[in-house]
C-alpha cells in the first residue's frame, strides 16, 4: 500500500516520518500480481460504480455521532462507534465468490502497523474495540455496510478507498475527496480515553460553541463571552493543520495526552511559529489588541490561511483558542480562571515582595509577580501513564510562561495530583502547584544589606479558581478540586508531599509572626467608574490606651493584569493622630485626570498603603487592586429570529469620556448566526453614539448568542452580548 520512497535514509529507517495529515500518497487503482492472461477482462469482475456516505446533517451518521453541527460536506464520525456506508457495484454482489474491503489511509507514508493504513475486513459480527465492516443489506447492485472503528484510532482526516480482489490482483477505487472521512475523539464511547459519562457535561464541554471567560480580580469578578466556534467552516481543518505544523507523528494522534501537549505548545508562537503572538506591553501596532477579539474563529482561520502567527493575545485569548482546538477534535475541555495566580520565576512556592525600610515596594529586588488572574484550560482524559486515580481533569496551559522540555508549553498535569501534592507525575505539575499554592512573603531589605521577613500571607495565592457552570452563564467554584481548604490537616500534608517530591521552599516561614501592633489598618476603594473621580478610604484603629502618631503613604499604580506595575499615578503622604481606643478614617480623592492618560488594556489600578507608627516603629502594609467599571456595547436585533430569514443586527456604543475616542474598531461575532465581522470608526466625539447595522441570516436553530467588542487608542476591554432563541424553519 505504501509508496516506495525515492530518497534513501542511510539505514536508520525504512520510511520517512509520516507527520502530515495534508500530504497524500497515490495508491494504484490496479495492483496486478503478474500478467493478465489474454482474453480476460478485469471489468468483468466486481467493479465499484458509486460510494454513498450518508453525510448530510440529518443523516443518522452525523446525528448519532453528534457531528451534525459541523459546517462540513464531508462525513465526520467519532471513533469506537459504528456508522453506515453504501457501495454500488456493476452487478449484484455475491459473498461466496466476490471479495472486497474498505480501506482508510492517512498521511503520505501509510503503514498498517502504525495505524495509518487501515484495511477494514468484512466480518459476520462486529467486535467491540476492533475495526470491522458488516453487510447489513444487499439490494440489486447495492451493498450497505455498518463500519466500526477502533476506539484508539488516529484522529484526523482519512482518505477512503474500496478494494476488490480478483484472481489477478486488486482493483481499487480512484482518489475521491468527496469520500474523505474525519474521525474524532469520542467522549460518548466507554472505551475511548476521553469518555465522559454525564450527558449534560458532554453537551457543555464538547458541544457548546460559546463560553464565558472570567477576569478582573477575586473581589471584583468580571465576565465576557467567547465564541469558540469549533463547528464553523474551516475550523476542523485549521485544528488538524496545527498538528501538521508541529510535525506531530500521525501514529501519536490518537492519544489525547500527546495531542493536548502538542496543542499547548502550538497555540502560542514562541519557538514553533504557533498560532498567537503574546504581548503584554500595551503596544499593539501591526496587530489586534488582545481585548478586541470576540472568539477563536478569526484567529484560527487567519493562521491556517496565512501560515503566520496572529498578533496579539494574552492568557484568555490563548485559553479560548486552545479550548476551540480541544473541543473541535472531541476532547472535553473548559477554560478555568485562577484569581491571584503566582507567576513564580523559580517555582519555589514563595512569592517574595521586597520592601524598603519606609515600607515602599522595592521593584528592583521583587522579581516574582502575582497575576490578578490567569486563565488556562482543563481537558478530560484517562492517564494510563500515571498510577490509578489521576485521570479526569488535566490542567493544560498554552500561555507562554515557562519552558517545559525545551518548549513553551504546560501540561497535561493531573488536577487530582496537584491537589494531593504528587507533583512528581508528568507534566509540569510543580509549576501549576506553585500557581495555586505559593505563599506571599513580605521582606524588608535593610540598608545594611540584610533581609528581614515582615509577614507571610499563606491564603492570598489561588484565592479562587472558577469555570463556567454547566448549562448556564454563571460561575462554578472549583477551588476545592485544586487544593484543600486553608488550615486543614490535608492541606499541610499536600504541601509536605510536594516538598518531599522536590518543590523548593528556601525560607522556613512556618510560625513567622510579628508581635501584633496596637494599631491596625485597612482600606477600601470605592466603586470606580472609568472617567470619573473616586475615593480611597483608609481606616486606622487604635486598640490600646496610648496615643499614637502615624505617618502613612498611599501609592496608586496602573498595573498590567499580570501584577507588573507600569506607572505610579498617585502619591500621597499624610499624618494621623490617634487617640486611645479610637479609630480614624482618612479619605484620599483620586481624580480621573490622574489615571486616564496612563490606562492599560484592562483598566486595573493597584493601591499600596504603608504606615509607620512613630512611637513603636511598627510598619503596617496593605495592598488591593480594583478594576474600573467600563461602559458596554449594546446589541439589538429586529426581524424574525429564524433559520434562513434575514435579521437586522444593530451594534451601538456611546463614548462616556470627556475626550474623543480615536481609531475605533468594533467587532461582531455569533456562531451559527453571523460570521465574524468588523467595522472601523475614525473618531467618536464625547457623549456621542455610533451605530453599525448588519443583516444576518442565522443557520443554526436553538439558543444562540451575539458577542460584540469595541477597542480604541485610549479605551479597550469594552464588550456587549445578546442572547437569542433562533427558531427552526417551518416545514412546508
Amino acid at each position: 500500500m505504501s509508496e516506495t520512497p525515492t530518497t534513501t535514509f542511510g539505514g536508520r529507517r525504512a520510511v520517512p516520518p509520516n507527520n502530515s495529515n495534508a500530504e497524500e500518497n497515490n495508491p494504484p487503482t490496479v495492483e496486478l500480481q503478474g500478467l493478465v492472461p489474454r482474453g480476460v477482462n478485469l471489468q468483468d469482475y466486481l467493479n465499484v460504480t458509486g460510494v454513498y456516505l450518508f453525510k448530510e446533517k440529518w443523516d443518522t451518521n452525523k446525528v448519532d455521532h453528534h457531528t451534525d453541527k459541523y459546517n462540513s460536506n464531508n462525513l465526520i464520525v467519532r471513533r469506537g462507534q459504528s456508522f453506515y456506508i453504501q457501495i454500488d457495484f456493476n452487478r449484484a454482489y455475491d459473498p461466496r465468490k466476490d471479495l472486497f474491503r474498505v480501506e482508510y489511509v492517512i498521511g503520505r507514508y501509510p503503514q498498517e502497523n502504525k495505524g495509518t493504513y487501515i484495511p477494514v475486513p468484512i466480518v459476520s459480527e462486529l467486535r467491540s474495540g476492533k475495526w470491522g465492516a458488516k453487510v447489513i443489506m444487499r439490494q440489486d447492485r447495492s451493498v450497505r455496510l455498518t463500519i466500526q472503528s477502533s476506539p484508539e484510532c488516529i484522529v484526523g482526516k482519512f482518505r477512503m478507498y474500496v478494494a476488490v480482489w480478483t484472481p489477478y490482483g486488486i482493483l481499487r477505487t480512484s482518489r475521491n475527496p468527496e469520500t474523505d472521512t474525519y474521525i474524532l475523539f469520542n467522549p460518548w464511547c466507554e472505551e475511548d480515553a476521553v469518555y465522559l459519562d454525564d450527558e449534560k457535561e458532554r453537551e457543555e464541554y464538547v458541544l457548546n460553541d460559546v463560553g464565558v471567560i472570567f477576569y478582573g480580580n477575586a473581589n471584583n469578578i468580571k465576565t465576557r463571552s467567547w465564541s469558540y466556534g469549533q463547528f464553523e467552516d474551516g475550523i476542523l481543518d485549521a485544528c488538524l493543520h496545527l498538528m501538521d505544523k508541529a510535525q506531530m507523528d500521525l501514529s501519536g494522534r490518537g492519544n489525547p495526552i500527546k495531542v493536548s501537549r502538542v496543542g499547548s505548545a502550538m497555540v502560542n508562537s514562541k519557538d514553533d511559529d504557533g498560532v498567537i503572538v503574546g504581548s503584554w506591553d500595551n503596544i499593539y501596532e501591526y496587530g489586534v489588541p488582545p481585548s478586541a477579539w470576540t472568539g477563536s474563529i478569526d484567529i484560527l482561520l487567519e493562521y491556517h490561511s496565512s501560515k503566520n502567527p496572529v498578533r496579539y493575545g494574552q492568557c484568555w485569548v490563548f485559553a479560548g483558542v486552545f479550548n476551540t482546538f480541544l473541543r473541535c477534535l472531541g476532547i472535553p475541555a473548559r477554560v478555568v480562571t485562577n484569581y491571584f495566580s503566582a507567576h513564580d520565576n523559580n517555582a519555589n512556592l514563595q512569592m517574595d515582595i521586597f520592601l524598603e525600610e519606609d515600607g515602599n515596594v522595592n521593584s528592583k529586588l521583587t522579581k516574582d509577580s502575582v497575576w490578578n488572574y490567569h486563565c488556562w484550560n482543563e481537558a478530560w482524559m484517562t492517564r494510563p501513564d500515571l498510577p490509578v486515580g489521576f485521570g479526569g481533569w488535566q490542567a493544560v496551559d498554552s500561555t507562554p510562561q515557562e519552558n517545559s522540555d525545551g518548549m513553551y508549553r504546560c501540561g497535561p498535569a493531573s488536577v487530582q495530583a496537584i491537589k494531593h501534592g504528587h507533583v512528581c507525575f508528568q507534566f509540569d505539575a510543580p509549576f501549576v502547584f506553585a500557581e495555586v499554592n505559593s505563599d506571599l512573603v513580605y521582606i524588608t531589605a535593610k540598608k545594611d544589606g540584610t533581609h528581614v521577613v515582615e509577614a507571610v500571607d499563606t491564603t492570598h495565592i489561588g484565592k479562587l479558581i472558577v469555570t463556567k457552570q454547566i448549562g448556564g452563564d454563571g460561575m462554578k467554584d472549583i477551588t476545592d478540586t485544586y487544593k484543600f481548604q486553608e488550615g486543614q490537616k490535608e492541606e499541610r500534608l499536600a504541601l509536605e508531599t510536594a516538598l518531599m517530591y522536590g518543590v523548593k521552599k528556601p525560607l522556613n516561614t512556618e510560625g513567622v509572626a510579628k508581635p501584633r501592633s496596637d494599631v491596625t489598618m485597612d482600606f477600601e476603594v470605592a466603586n470606580a467608574v472609568l472617567g470619573r473621580d473616586f475615593k480611597v478610604t483608609i481606616t486606622f484603629q487604635n486598640n490600646s490606651p496610648n496615643s499614637y502618631t502615624i505617618t502613612a503613604y498611599l501609592s496608586g499604580n496602573v498595573t498590567f493584569y499580570t501584577g507588573v506595575s507600569k506607572e505610579e499615578f498617585k502619591k500621597e503622604t499624610f499624618d494621623v493622630a490617634l487617640e486611645p481606643l479610637s479609630f480614624k478614617k482618612e479619605e484620599v480623592l483620586v481624580r480621573a485626570g490622574e489615571y486616564m492618560g496612563q490606562l492599560l488594556e484592562q483598566a486595573s489600578l493597584h493601591f499600596f498603603v504603608t504606615a509607620r507608627v512613630e512611637e513603636t516603629g511598627d510598619i503596617l502594609a496593605k495592598q488591593k487592586s480594583t478594576v474600573l467599571t467600563i461602559p458596554t456595547v449594546i446589541i439589538k436585533v429586529r426581524g424574525p429570529q429564524m433559520v434562513g430569514s434575514d435579521m437586522v443586527v444593530t451594534v451601538e456604543f456611546t463614548n462616556p469620556l470627556k475626550e474623543p475616542l480615536k481609531n475605533v474598531w468594533m467587532r461582531l461575532d455569533g456562531p451559527g448566526v453571523v460570521k465574524p465581522l468588523r467595522k472601523m470608526f475614525r473618531e467618536i466625539q464625547p457623549n456621542s453614539t455610533v451605530q453599525w447595522e448588519e443583516v444576518s441570516r442565522p443557520w443554526v436553530p436553538g439558543p444562540r448568542k451575539l458577542i460584540a467588542s469595541m477597542t480604541s487608542d485610549s479605551l479597550r476591554h469594552v464588550y456587549g452580548e445578546l442572547n437569542l432563541q433562533i427558531q427552526r424553519r417551518p416545514s412546508v
